[in-house]
């Protein structure tokens, strides 16, 4: 048995839980979010718990089961309290600030780069160097966050560019001269 798939899901008070054929849909405070699910997976829907169980043992659908519990749990989570992230600017002169819906990011190029988030992402930018972005589906938050962190990977010699609070980079000896 799965150790996640056999967890219950706790459904938070003003969270209303729907499903429709193979669609899961979720809605809270934070929003709505609605997923298709595997058709073999049973899902029972309870006053205050969800819980998901699979028909056999057969490898596909064990795979499924923990994965299709962490995604409804995810969508739980997401309508009633929402998910951060937070990218730090390391370097001189990288900054990044609002303009409106727009977050513009200066990081040592000729230009600054401007980065339109998609509707459900609201960025914050509380220090120059700073950037939070919040939404309500995990997936996505992750998903802005790995675009923005892309535009200038940290780099190994002097740990400049954009990185994950928290995140580790492994720096470089520089070349020495002989």
């Amino acid at each position: 048995m799965s150790r996640i798939g056999k967890l219950p899901i706790e459904i938070p008070q003003g969270v209303t839980v729907g499903r429709d054929g193979d669609v899961i849909s979720v809605k809270g405070p934070k929003g709505e979010l609605s997923m298709p699910v595997s058709s073999v997976m049973s899902i029972d829907i309870g006053e205050n718990a969800i819980t998901v169980t699979r028909p056999n043992d057969l490898a596909q659908n064990r795979s499924a089961h923990g994965l299709t519990r962490s995604l409804i749990a995810n969508m739980v989570q997401g309508v009633s309290e929402g998910f951060t992230k937070k990218l730090e600017i390391v370097g001189v002169g990288f900054r990044a600030e609002m303009k409106g819906a727009c977050l513009q990011l200066n990081l040592g190029f000729s230009h600054p780069i401007f980065f339109f988030p998609p509707e459900e992402i609201t960025i914050n930018v509380p220090e120059p160097t700073t950037i939070e972005i919040a939404g309500s589906d995990k997936q996505l938050v992750g998903e802005v966050a790995a675009k923005i962190r892309k535009l200038r990977p940290p780099e190994p010699y002097k740990g400049k560019g954009v990185k994950y609070e928290g995140e580790y980079i492994r720096r470089k000896a520089g070349k020495t001269a002989a």
